[in-house]
């Protein structure tokens, strides 16, 4: 199974301003950070040299929406697990291309994962592999009908960034 390191919450009010920053201009050099941020240089290079040291920014990837690549639905699959298998189930469910987020769960499913499809016929087609992995018990499926707060942090920087 894939585990993330946790994060440890390291971060201050500059960081967090940086971060915004780049959220808002995410192609913006070391240089433009400090002119734009009253920083001097150095700060800002070093504190973006520690986040790539310690995985904060790890696979930073562009968000790139299923829709443009043609997978109009979306729908979060509850996946009931033979816990002996848990890892395998895992691992399985990371090599189809369709699911872009398993999470473990506590309460009656053991993991949430998240599927794309471009039809009907498509998510019918995923939800069916996914039961055919050896330890999936079974599974109960909940599509989404609209996206209406994706996922963020910036409201998180800017209350780091700006305490009350």
């Amino acid at each position: 199974m894939t585990n993330r390191e946790p994060v440890e919450p390291t971060l201050d009010p500059t960081d967090a301003r940086m971060l915004l920053e780049l959220t808002a201009n995410p192609r913006a050099t070391g240089v433009e950070l400090a002119a734009r941020l009253g920083l001097s240089r150095n700060t800002v290079q070093a504190r973006l040299a520690r986040w790539e040291t310690s995985g904060m920014l790890a696979g930073f990837e562009r968000r790139v929406p299923p829709r443009a690549l043609g997978y109009r639905l979306s729908a979060f699959v509850a996946v009931v697990v033979d816990q002996h298998r848990l890892d395998a189930v895992v691992a399985e469910l990371a090599e189809i291309a369709e699911v872009t987020e398993v999470c473990g769960m506590t309460g009656p499913t053991d993991l949430t994962v998240r599927v794309v499809a471009r039809d009907a016929d498509d998510l019918y087609r995923i939800t069916g592999q996914i039961l055919k992995i050896p330890g999936v018990v079974r599974t109960n499926m909940a599509l989404v009908m609209q996206e209406l707060v994706g996922p963020r942090t910036a409201p998180l920087l800017r209350r780091l960034a700006h305490p009350q």
